[in-house]
């Protein structure tokens, strides 16, 4: 492997070991169930919101070691940032993903170790789960998301 794989595996096994934000704020005011039903994923996201920024996020789940990481490495990159910009944050790393495009204007920082799941299509759905439940639970929309 060269140092950029080296570097990026570790940051994916760094955040399975050492989940950040793992765990539900107790005073959130929107939150969010989703479910991958292709591996069994599965992950909660609770948000505080005030004045339109987010104060604090977390989650909580099971799945492999891409969901749980994606998770943990989405409350680090959305925390502290208004909605709009974790908004313009979700769409620039789907845009990653899936296009594999980082024209986007958003610095992904640690999030683009994340980019090397693209080569394997099945197992971008458990990177973006924890994203797409974030993204319904600011929309105060209580429908389980589902990658299906």
């Amino acid at each position: 492997m060269n140092d950029l794989s080296d570097l990026y595996q570790e940051i994916i096994m760094d955040h399975r070991r050492n989940p950040r934000n793992e765990g539900l704020p107790a005073d959130h005011t929107h939150t969010a169930d989703g479910f991958n039903p292709f591996c069994g994923d599965k992950v909660s996201v609770a948000v505080k919101i005030e004045d339109g920024s987010i104060i604090d996020v977390g989650f909580s789940g099971e799945g492999c070691a891409i969901s749980m990481a994606s998770a943990s490495l989405m409350t680090e990159a959305v925390s502290g940032k208004s909605i709009d910009d974790a908004t313009a944050s979700f769409e620039a790393f789907r845009k990653l993903l899936t296009d594999g495009d980082t024209s986007g204007g958003v610095d992904l920082g640690d999030l683009e170790a994340l980019a090397g799941v693209r080569a394997y299509p099945t197992r971008i759905k458990c990177a973006i789960l924890s994203w797409h439940t974030f993204k319904s639970a600011l929309e105060n929309d209580s429908a389980p998301v589902t990658t299906e």
